[in-house]
Protein backbone atom coordinates (compact mmCIF):
# COMPACT_ATOMS: atom_id res chain seq x y z
CA UNK A 1 0.00 0.00 0.00
CA UNK A 2 1.07 3.62 -0.58
CA UNK A 3 1.30 6.13 2.25
CA UNK A 4 -1.55 8.19 0.77
CA UNK A 5 -4.71 6.08 1.10
CA UNK A 6 -6.58 5.06 -2.04
CA UNK A 7 -10.26 4.14 -2.05
CA UNK A 8 -11.43 2.05 -5.02
CA UNK A 9 -15.15 2.49 -5.79
CA UNK A 10 -16.35 -0.47 -7.84
CA UNK A 11 -19.61 -1.40 -9.50
CA UNK A 12 -21.72 1.72 -8.90
CA UNK A 13 -23.81 3.88 -11.22
CA UNK A 14 -23.25 7.21 -9.50
CA UNK A 15 -22.64 10.11 -11.91
CA UNK A 16 -19.72 11.37 -9.79
CA UNK A 17 -18.06 10.72 -6.44
CA UNK A 18 -18.34 14.13 -4.83
CA UNK A 19 -20.08 12.70 -1.76
CA UNK A 20 -17.25 10.24 -1.09
CA UNK A 21 -14.52 12.76 -1.96
CA UNK A 22 -15.98 15.33 0.45
CA UNK A 23 -15.53 12.83 3.30
CA UNK A 24 -12.31 11.08 2.27
CA UNK A 25 -10.46 13.98 0.63
CA UNK A 26 -9.75 15.99 3.81
CA UNK A 27 -7.85 12.95 5.12
CA UNK A 28 -5.65 12.78 2.03
CA UNK A 29 -7.45 9.85 0.42
CA UNK A 30 -7.88 9.73 -3.34
CA UNK A 31 -10.66 7.93 -5.19
CA UNK A 32 -10.36 5.59 -8.17
CA UNK A 33 -13.29 3.86 -9.85
CA UNK A 34 -14.13 0.88 -12.02
CA UNK A 35 -16.90 -1.53 -12.94
CA UNK A 36 -15.47 -4.52 -11.04
CA UNK A 37 -17.15 -6.78 -13.56
CA UNK A 38 -14.98 -9.82 -12.80
CA UNK A 39 -12.02 -10.92 -10.68
CA UNK A 40 -9.44 -9.61 -13.12
CA UNK A 41 -11.11 -6.21 -13.28
CA UNK A 42 -11.39 -6.00 -9.50
CA UNK A 43 -7.71 -6.90 -9.04
CA UNK A 44 -6.64 -4.31 -11.61
CA UNK A 45 -8.98 -1.51 -10.55
CA UNK A 46 -8.35 -1.97 -6.82
CA UNK A 47 -4.58 -2.42 -7.13
CA UNK A 48 -2.93 -0.56 -4.24
CA UNK A 49 -6.25 0.42 -2.69
CA UNK A 50 -6.48 0.84 1.07
CA UNK A 51 -10.24 0.21 1.09
CA UNK A 52 -12.74 -0.93 -1.52
CA UNK A 53 -16.25 0.54 -1.64
CA UNK A 54 -18.39 -1.96 -3.55
CA UNK A 55 -21.78 -1.86 -5.22
CA UNK A 56 -23.97 -4.93 -5.59
CA UNK A 57 -22.38 -6.21 -8.81
CA UNK A 58 -18.73 -7.05 -8.04
CA UNK A 59 -18.14 -10.57 -6.70
CA UNK A 60 -15.35 -11.02 -4.18
CA UNK A 61 -14.68 -14.74 -4.10
CA UNK A 62 -11.66 -16.21 -2.30
CA UNK A 63 -9.47 -16.14 -5.41
CA UNK A 64 -10.23 -12.48 -6.01
CA UNK A 65 -9.67 -11.53 -2.38
CA UNK A 66 -6.27 -13.23 -2.44
CA UNK A 67 -5.25 -10.79 -5.19
CA UNK A 68 -6.10 -7.70 -3.13
CA UNK A 69 -3.99 -5.81 -0.60
CA UNK A 70 -6.72 -3.61 0.87
CA UNK A 71 -7.57 -3.42 4.54
CA UNK A 72 -11.31 -3.71 4.06
CA UNK A 73 -14.30 -3.99 1.75
CA UNK A 74 -17.33 -1.81 2.46
CA UNK A 75 -20.62 -2.72 0.79
CA UNK A 76 -22.91 0.04 -0.34
CA UNK A 77 -25.96 -1.53 1.32
CA UNK A 78 -27.04 -4.34 3.61
CA UNK A 79 -26.23 -7.59 1.81
CA UNK A 80 -22.71 -9.05 1.87
CA UNK A 81 -23.54 -12.24 -0.02
CA UNK A 82 -21.25 -11.08 -2.85
CA UNK A 83 -18.21 -11.32 -0.55
CA UNK A 84 -16.48 -14.45 0.76
CA UNK A 85 -16.43 -13.24 4.35
CA UNK A 86 -14.20 -16.01 5.71
CA UNK A 87 -11.62 -15.45 2.96
CA UNK A 88 -11.61 -11.73 3.76
CA UNK A 89 -10.98 -12.45 7.44
CA UNK A 90 -8.11 -14.76 6.59
CA UNK A 91 -6.66 -12.09 4.31
CA UNK A 92 -6.72 -9.56 7.17
CA UNK A 93 -9.63 -7.49 5.87
CA UNK A 94 -12.68 -5.90 7.39
CA UNK A 95 -16.02 -6.49 5.68
CA UNK A 96 -18.40 -3.67 6.56
CA UNK A 97 -21.86 -2.72 5.36
CA UNK A 98 -24.57 -0.06 5.75
CA UNK A 99 -27.75 -1.42 7.36
CA UNK A 100 -29.69 1.72 8.18
CA UNK A 101 -30.60 3.67 5.09
CA UNK A 102 -33.59 3.87 2.76
CA UNK A 103 -36.14 2.56 5.27
CA UNK A 104 -38.85 4.97 4.16
CA UNK A 105 -37.98 4.53 0.48
CA UNK A 106 -38.29 0.72 0.57
CA UNK A 107 -41.45 0.85 2.68
CA UNK A 108 -43.01 3.39 0.31
CA UNK A 109 -42.13 1.30 -2.74
CA UNK A 110 -43.53 -1.82 -1.09
CA UNK A 111 -46.81 -0.12 -0.28
CA UNK A 112 -46.92 1.43 -3.77
CA UNK A 113 -46.53 -1.99 -5.40
CA UNK A 114 -49.11 -3.47 -3.05
CA UNK A 115 -51.73 -0.81 -3.74
CA UNK A 116 -51.08 -0.70 -7.49
CA UNK A 117 -51.48 -4.47 -7.71
CA UNK A 118 -54.49 -4.53 -5.39
CA UNK A 119 -56.30 -1.88 -7.46
CA UNK A 120 -55.05 -3.55 -10.68
CA UNK A 121 -53.68 -0.25 -11.98
CA UNK A 122 -51.42 -1.76 -14.71
CA UNK A 123 -54.42 -3.58 -16.20
CA UNK A 124 -56.63 -0.49 -15.84
CA UNK A 125 -54.00 1.61 -17.60
CA UNK A 126 -53.89 -0.91 -20.45
CA UNK A 127 -57.68 -0.81 -20.82
CA UNK A 128 -57.74 2.94 -21.39
CA UNK A 129 -54.63 3.04 -23.59
CA UNK A 130 -56.08 0.22 -25.73
CA UNK A 131 -59.24 2.34 -26.27
CA UNK A 132 -61.37 -0.01 -24.22
CA UNK A 133 -63.53 1.15 -21.34
CA UNK A 134 -65.11 -0.01 -18.11
CA UNK A 135 -63.87 -2.11 -15.23
CA UNK A 136 -65.55 -5.43 -15.91
CA UNK A 137 -62.14 -6.96 -16.69
CA UNK A 138 -60.83 -5.75 -13.32
CA UNK A 139 -63.36 -7.53 -11.12
CA UNK A 140 -63.23 -8.40 -8.30
CA UNK A 141 -61.70 -5.54 -6.31
CA UNK A 142 -61.94 -5.51 -2.52
CA UNK A 143 -61.89 -3.01 0.35
CA UNK A 144 -58.76 -3.00 2.54
CA UNK A 145 -60.94 -3.61 5.60
CA UNK A 146 -61.79 -7.07 4.24
CA UNK A 147 -58.16 -8.03 3.54
CA UNK A 148 -55.32 -9.37 5.69
CA UNK A 149 -51.74 -8.36 4.96
CA UNK A 150 -49.03 -10.71 6.21
CA UNK A 151 -45.71 -8.97 6.86
CA UNK A 152 -42.78 -11.40 6.82
CA UNK A 153 -39.89 -9.75 8.64
CA UNK A 154 -40.72 -7.09 11.21
CA UNK A 155 -37.55 -5.03 11.41
CA UNK A 156 -37.31 -1.35 10.53
CA UNK A 157 -38.82 -1.72 7.07
CA UNK A 158 -41.54 -4.19 8.04
CA UNK A 159 -42.61 -1.94 10.90
CA UNK A 160 -42.68 1.11 8.62
CA UNK A 161 -44.84 -0.80 6.14
CA UNK A 162 -47.25 -1.61 8.97
CA UNK A 163 -47.35 2.06 9.96
CA UNK A 164 -48.27 3.01 6.39
CA UNK A 165 -50.88 0.29 5.91
CA UNK A 166 -52.67 0.50 9.26
CA UNK A 167 -54.43 3.85 8.62
CA UNK A 168 -55.73 2.54 5.28
CA UNK A 169 -57.68 -0.13 7.16
CA UNK A 170 -55.92 -3.42 6.39
CA UNK A 171 -55.86 -6.21 8.95
CA UNK A 172 -52.19 -6.82 9.76
CA UNK A 173 -50.34 -9.95 10.88
CA UNK A 174 -46.59 -10.48 11.05
CA UNK A 175 -43.94 -13.15 11.38
CA UNK A 176 -40.33 -12.52 12.36
CA UNK A 177 -38.02 -15.41 13.20
CA UNK A 178 -35.68 -13.06 15.08
CA UNK A 179 -38.24 -11.14 17.11
CA UNK A 180 -40.07 -12.13 20.26
CA UNK A 181 -43.83 -12.16 19.48
CA UNK A 182 -44.23 -9.70 22.33
CA UNK A 183 -42.20 -7.22 20.29
CA UNK A 184 -44.86 -7.05 17.58
CA UNK A 185 -46.86 -3.85 17.86
CA UNK A 186 -50.42 -4.02 19.22
CA UNK A 187 -52.07 -3.28 15.85
CA UNK A 188 -50.18 -6.21 14.29
CA UNK A 189 -50.94 -9.77 15.36
CA UNK A 190 -47.98 -12.17 15.55
CA UNK A 191 -48.51 -15.53 13.82
CA UNK A 192 -46.24 -18.41 12.71
CA UNK A 193 -45.17 -18.33 9.07
CA UNK A 194 -47.37 -21.24 7.89
CA UNK A 195 -50.41 -19.60 9.48
CA UNK A 196 -49.56 -16.23 8.00
CA UNK A 197 -49.35 -17.71 4.51
CA UNK A 198 -52.70 -19.46 4.89
CA UNK A 199 -54.71 -16.49 6.20
CA UNK A 200 -53.14 -13.61 4.25
CA UNK A 201 -54.68 -12.08 1.15
CA UNK A 202 -51.40 -10.23 0.65
CA UNK A 203 -47.92 -11.40 1.69
CA UNK A 204 -45.14 -8.79 1.71
CA UNK A 205 -41.52 -9.82 2.34
CA UNK A 206 -39.09 -7.79 4.45
CA UNK A 207 -36.80 -10.50 5.83
CA UNK A 208 -33.06 -10.96 5.25
CA UNK A 209 -32.18 -13.49 2.58
CA UNK A 210 -29.45 -16.11 2.32
CA UNK A 211 -28.69 -17.35 -1.21
CA UNK A 212 -27.05 -20.47 0.26
CA UNK A 213 -30.20 -21.49 2.17
CA UNK A 214 -33.51 -22.85 0.85
CA UNK A 215 -35.97 -20.18 -0.24
CA UNK A 216 -38.44 -19.03 2.40
CA UNK A 217 -41.30 -19.42 -0.08
CA UNK A 218 -41.27 -22.55 -2.23
CA UNK A 219 -43.64 -25.16 -3.61
CA UNK A 220 -45.14 -26.02 -0.23
CA UNK A 221 -45.70 -22.40 0.80
CA UNK A 222 -47.28 -21.35 -2.50
CA UNK A 223 -49.51 -24.39 -2.23
CA UNK A 224 -50.84 -23.02 1.09
CA UNK A 225 -51.67 -19.57 -0.25
CA UNK A 226 -55.21 -18.37 -0.78
CA UNK A 227 -56.32 -18.52 -4.42
CA UNK A 228 -55.73 -15.08 -5.92
CA UNK A 229 -53.41 -13.93 -3.12
CA UNK A 230 -50.88 -11.18 -3.82
CA UNK A 231 -47.12 -11.54 -3.18
CA UNK A 232 -44.92 -8.45 -2.79
CA UNK A 233 -41.12 -8.79 -2.56
CA UNK A 234 -38.81 -5.81 -2.14
CA UNK A 235 -36.40 -7.64 0.19
CA UNK A 236 -34.24 -10.36 -1.39
CA UNK A 237 -34.73 -12.44 -4.51
CA UNK A 238 -33.35 -15.48 -2.68
CA UNK A 239 -36.41 -15.51 -0.40
CA UNK A 240 -38.52 -16.86 -3.27
CA UNK A 241 -38.11 -20.03 -5.34
CA UNK A 242 -38.62 -18.49 -8.80
CA UNK A 243 -39.68 -21.73 -10.49
CA UNK A 244 -42.20 -22.43 -7.75
CA UNK A 245 -43.52 -18.86 -8.02
CA UNK A 246 -44.05 -19.15 -11.78
CA UNK A 247 -45.86 -22.46 -11.31
CA UNK A 248 -47.96 -20.90 -8.56
CA UNK A 249 -48.90 -17.94 -10.75
CA UNK A 250 -50.11 -20.31 -13.46
CA UNK A 251 -52.46 -22.06 -11.04
CA UNK A 252 -53.45 -18.91 -9.12
CA UNK A 253 -51.56 -19.27 -5.83
CA UNK A 254 -50.47 -16.52 -5.76
CA UNK A 255 -52.77 -14.83 -8.21
CA UNK A 256 -50.39 -11.91 -8.70
CA UNK A 257 -46.81 -10.96 -7.77
CA UNK A 258 -45.31 -7.48 -7.46
CA UNK A 259 -41.52 -7.80 -7.41
CA UNK A 260 -38.51 -5.50 -7.16
CA UNK A 261 -35.87 -8.19 -6.49
CA UNK A 262 -35.08 -11.45 -8.26
CA UNK A 263 -32.95 -14.56 -7.92
CA UNK A 264 -31.03 -13.43 -11.01
CA UNK A 265 -30.75 -9.75 -11.81
CA UNK A 266 -31.81 -8.76 -14.37
CA UNK A 267 -34.38 -11.58 -14.48
CA UNK A 268 -34.17 -12.05 -18.25
CA UNK A 269 -37.03 -14.09 -19.70
CA UNK A 270 -38.55 -15.02 -16.39
CA UNK A 271 -42.35 -14.81 -16.16
CA UNK A 272 -42.98 -15.45 -19.86
CA UNK A 273 -46.57 -16.55 -20.21
CA UNK A 274 -47.65 -14.93 -16.94
CA UNK A 275 -46.82 -11.32 -17.81
CA UNK A 276 -50.34 -10.23 -16.93
CA UNK A 277 -49.88 -11.63 -13.42
CA UNK A 278 -46.75 -9.72 -12.45
CA UNK A 279 -45.76 -6.11 -11.79
CA UNK A 280 -41.98 -5.77 -12.02
CA UNK A 281 -39.58 -2.98 -11.08
CA UNK A 282 -35.75 -2.96 -11.51
CA UNK A 283 -34.43 -3.25 -7.90
CA UNK A 284 -35.21 0.40 -7.25
CA UNK A 285 -37.15 0.24 -3.98
CA UNK A 286 -34.23 1.60 -1.96
CA UNK A 287 -33.73 4.62 -4.19
CA UNK A 288 -34.54 8.25 -3.60
CA UNK A 289 -32.01 11.04 -4.00
CA UNK A 290 -32.03 11.37 -0.22
CA UNK A 291 -31.58 7.67 0.56
CA UNK A 292 -28.77 7.35 -1.99
CA UNK A 293 -26.94 10.31 -0.47
CA UNK A 294 -27.36 8.85 3.02
CA UNK A 295 -26.04 5.45 1.86
CA UNK A 296 -22.98 6.96 0.20
CA UNK A 297 -22.26 9.18 3.18
CA UNK A 298 -22.38 6.29 5.64
CA UNK A 299 -20.36 3.94 3.43
CA UNK A 300 -17.63 6.56 2.96
CA UNK A 301 -17.44 7.09 6.71
CA UNK A 302 -16.99 3.34 7.22
CA UNK A 303 -14.13 3.44 4.72
CA UNK A 304 -12.64 6.37 6.58
CA UNK A 305 -12.76 4.49 9.88
CA UNK A 306 -10.80 1.63 8.33
CA UNK A 307 -8.25 4.08 6.90
CA UNK A 308 -7.81 5.65 10.35
CA UNK A 309 -7.31 2.25 12.00
CA UNK A 310 -10.69 2.31 13.74
CA UNK A 311 -13.38 -0.36 13.88
CA UNK A 312 -16.26 0.13 11.41
CA UNK A 313 -19.64 0.63 13.04
CA UNK A 314 -21.24 -2.29 11.17
CA UNK A 315 -19.19 -5.26 10.10
CA UNK A 316 -19.49 -9.01 9.53
CA UNK A 317 -15.76 -9.74 9.36
CA UNK A 318 -12.69 -8.34 11.06
CA UNK A 319 -9.03 -9.08 10.42
CA UNK A 320 -7.87 -12.29 12.03
CA UNK A 321 -5.04 -11.49 14.44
Amino acid sequence: MTDAPIVAILGTRYPDFRVEESILGPYGASVVAGDGEDGDAIAEQAAGATVVLAGSGPRFDAATIDRLTCGGIVRYGVGVETIDVEAAERAGMWVAFVPDYGTDAVALHSVSLLLAALRRLPAADDIVKSQRWGFTELRPLHSPATLTVGIVGFGRIGQRVAEMLHPIGFNLVAFDAHLDPGGIRPVVRSVPLPGLIEISDIVTLHAPGDPDSPALLGVEEFGRMKPGALLVNTARGSLVDSDALEAGLRRGTPGFAALDVYTDEPPGRRFEGVEDKVLLTPHMAWYTEESERDLRHKAAHEALRIIRGENPLNYVARPVV
